[in-house]
Formats: structure tokens, sequence, C-alpha cells
């Protein structure tokens, strides 16, 4: 049941079991090898990658433990984190916005991530007799790797629609009912798409459609994100000085929000996708005392693990895009939200900018009222939802 190929020995090293042949298929395949290759393999394939055989379990033991080890800081760390997330968030239904859907999805995607990884344990001690856990990892890997990279993206859209288009027609996109249509189409697509490679019965087709799906839910993402936040950066930059001083955190902190999303795709998704091209162009990466193909199967073991770390750092977004209405909802959850509970609204004069009202007012004065655009990063909008 287990994928196990042993390769020469090399003279003076360890011997090592390796499953180079299924990770390296002909980049073009003819009609001859694309047959054999189908009767050898063929949908087996992506399972065969999660199969970490006994062989190369003892050689690599210390690598093996540590992955192991992370998994489960992952597992507890993730599930604490994104249970809490959501419990927050299911309290503010009445206060829901764009931005509080996307995260609340990326919140339930990345609870998925943490709750798939004792299958992934399981999968790796039954040394590939599980067939069930094959199949229960590599789903739900790669639907919430491709729904996480996704819903970040939005984030970063809705973020771009609030700061540079505040009062633009684009803005007007920025409804809870586009949200929940965009997040429904995001979960409908990557469900389907994982779903066919799990039936692909033709490998001949599998490698080349990885790649396609490696540039099209990775790569164009990842262009998107840096697009719009140079757009949004540029756009603070030439507005500074022209806002209250009050709102000079609320920039900040959407400049951090977006720091936050580049990190977690260059560090969680970007070493896997870079294997997965240099497995699509037969790159091999060559490691002293190491068996033909066995450096592609640690680094699809080391990369997956990486890639799962994102169900741990989102929360860090949930912070940003939520600013201080997070720490309001959570207290809205133990009831001190109610009317008793805060005084009247009262109206302060800034010391340095324009004069604010409270929630029932719409006066105001200063050289912002101008602009719109302005009048929005007077008013907050900017990080908040």
């Amino acid at each position: 049941h287990s994928f196990i190929h042993p390769f020469r020995p090399m003279a003076g090293l360890v011997t090592v079991t390796s499953t180079a042949e299924p990770l390296l298929p002909p980049l073009t395949p003819t009609p001859m090898n694309c047959s054999t290759w189908d009767q050898r393999w063929g949908a087996p394939y992506l399972h065969s990658l999660a199969h970490l055989d006994m062989q190369l379990y003892q050689d690599f033991y210390t690598v093996w433990v540590s992955l192991m080890v992370c998994n489960c800081l992952m597992l507890v760390v993730g599930v604490v984190l994104n249970s809490l997330a959501l419990y927050v968030f299911c309290g503010a239904s009445a206060r829901s916005s764009a931005s509080v859907v996307y995260t609340m999805n990326l919140a339930v995607a990345d609870l998925l991530v943490a709750l798939s990884l004792p299958a992934r344990i399981a999968l790796y001690h039954s040394d590939g007799k599980c067939v069930a856990c094959s199949y229960v990892h590599t789903f739900s890997y790669f639907v919430n790797m491709y729904c996480s990279i996704l819903f970040l993206t939005s984030i970063c859209i809705d973020r771009y629609l609030a700061v540079v288009h505040a009062s633009g027609t684009l803005h007007r996109c920025r409804t809870t009912r586009t949200a929940r249509c965009v997040s429904a189409t995001v979960w409908f697509i990557a469900v389907v798409v994982t779903y066919s490679f799990q039936v692909k019965t033709s490998s001949c087709v599998l490698l080349p459609a990885l790649f396609y799906l490696t540039i099209l839910e990775f790569l164009l993402p990842l262009l998107a994100v840096v697009g719009f936040t140079l757009r949004i950066a540029c756009f603070l930059s030439s507005s500074h000085g022209l806002v209250p001083q009050h709102s000079q955190a609320r920039r900040a902190r959407a400049v951090r929000l977006l720091a936050t999303v580049l990190v977690v795709f260059m560090l969680c998704f970007s070493p896997f996708h870079i294997r997965q091209v240099l497995v699509y162009f037969r790159v091999g990466v060559r490691v002293d005392g190491l068996g033909q193909g066995v450096e592609h199967v640690l680094a699809y073991h080391i990369t997956v693990t990486l890639s799962s770390l994102n169900s741990c750092l989102d929360p860090v977004v949930y912070c940003f895009v939520t600013d201080t209405h997070f720490g309001r909802l959570y207290s809205a959850q133990k009831g001190d939200m109610g009317p008793s509970s805060r005084g009247p609204t009262t109206h302060r004069r800034s010391h340095r900018g324009p004069v604010l009202c409270g929630s029932g007012g719409s006066q105001r004065q200063g050289p912002w009222r101008s602009d719109p655009r302005l009048l929005k990063l007077e008013h907050g909008t900017l990080p908040k939802i």
C-alpha cells in the first residue's frame, strides 16, 4: 500500500528510500510514457506526496519529530485563537460589514486548517496505510490554503476601496451582500478545484494543472496584494499632513495590516508554491548525503507545515482589520455595551483638528470639508470596518 522505490546506494552514504519518481514525472509526456505513468500511479499522485515511508522516517527522525512538534503547537494555538475570533465575530452579526464577513470566513478556513492537523499526523504514523486520512489531509489542506489566500486578498482589496475610493462609485461595492457572495464563490471554487484533483485519473495533466493553479490562486493574488498595498501607501503619503492628528494612528494601523498580509503570503505560502514550480520544471535541488528526489519529499513536508502556520498568524490580521472595534465587540459579548453602561455622547473640541460631533451629528468644520475622501479619513473610516 505504500509507494516505496529504493534507489542505488551512494558510496559511503546512508541508503535512503525515496519517492522521486512520483514527484518528477516527464514535463512533456508522450502517449507511451503517459500510459505507463497512469498504470503505475494515476490518481494516487497527490496522496503519495503526503505519505512518509518508514525508511524515510527512520533516516530523518529528527526532522520528523520537529515537524510533529510544530504541528501539535499549531493545532493548539490555531484552534484556540480562531475559535475565540469566531466567538467574538458571531456576536457582531448586527454590526457586520464587508471586512467582518471576509475576516469571519478567513477564521473558519484557519480553524479547519488546524482541525485537519490530526489527520495529517495519523496519516504519517500509519505508514501510508490510512487511505481516509490521506484524502482528508490533501482535501482539507488545499481547500483551506487557497481559501485563506483568496480571503486575505479580499481583505486587502476591501481596504483599498475603503481608503482610496472612500467616496467613489467603487466604494458602494463594500456591502455585506457583496462580501457574502464573494465568500461563497471562493469556497465553491476551492472545493470544486480541489475535488477535481482528488479524482483525477490522468497524471499526464496533473502537474501542469497544479502549475496553472499556482499561477491563478497564488501568483495573481500575490501581485494583487503587492499592487494594492503600493497604491494605498502612495495615497497615504500624498495625503500626509492633510488629515487630523488623531487619524495618524489609524493610518499607521492600516499600513501594519497590509504589511502583515504580505508577511503571511511570503512566509507561509511562497515556499510551497516555489517547490511546486521547481517540481514542474524538474529542477533538482541536490543535497549532499541524500538520495535522488528525497530533497523534494522533505521540502513538501516542510513547506506544508509552513503553509499551515498561517492559521496562527492570521489572528494578527483580525486585530488590524477590526481596529478598536474588536475590543468593543468583545465587551459587547459581556454586556458592557448597553445604554446604561455608557454615558451620553459629549461634544469635544480637538486641540488640533475640527469640531467633532457625536453619533447623531453631521456638522464638521475645517479645511477637510471640501474633500470627501479626507472627510472619510477624518471621520475614522480608514482602518475601521
